[in-house]
C-alpha cells in the first residue's frame, strides 16, 4: 500500500515542501513550525531535533508529546479524500497536518487553523 511507504519517510523530507508551500503563498516558516507544533504538542526544540534525526512519520506523530484533542475539528478535502473519513490514524493524523498547511497557504488566519 502505498501509504505504508509514507511512514517510513523521514518527516525531514516533506518538512521542506511544507515550508516552500507556505512561503510561496507570503506566509513563513515560523506559522509552519507553529501549525506543527499545535497539531503535535512538540517543543521547537523537540520538532527540530526531529527534522535534524530524520524522524518517519510513523515515530514521529507516535512520539509526539500530546496530539491536539482538537485535530478532530479538522474537516474538508486533501488531495480529494475527507481527512476526518480517513480510516487509518496515522494517514488520518499526516491528511490533519497536509490540510493545515493548505489552510495556511490559502490565507486563513492562524486562530482559525489552529482551532481556536
Amino acid at each position: 500500500m502505498a501509504g505504508h511507504r509514507l511512514y517510513a519517510m523521514p518527516f525531514a523530507s516533506v518538512y521542506p515542501a511544507y515550508v516552500a508551500k507556505a512561503e510561496k503563498k507570503g506566509r513563513t516558516r515560523a506559522e509552519v513550525d507553529e501549525i506543527i507544533r499545535w497539531l503535535t504538542g512538540l517543543s521547537q526544540d523537540q520538532l527540530e531535533a526531529r527534522l535534524a534525526a530524520k524522524t518517519d512519520f510513523e515515530t514521529f506523530f507516535a512520539e509526539a508529546p500530546k496530539l491536539n484533542p482538537d485535530r478532530d475539528k479538522i474537516t474538508g478535502l486533501v488531495c480529494g479524500v475527507r481527512v476526518e473519513t480517513v480510516a487509518d490514524p496515522l494517514m488520518r493524523e499526516i491528511r490533519y497536518l497536509d490540510k493545515l498547511i493548505d489552510e495556511l497557504a490559502k490565507g486563513r488566519a492562524m486562530e482559525k487553523i489552529l482551532r481556536a
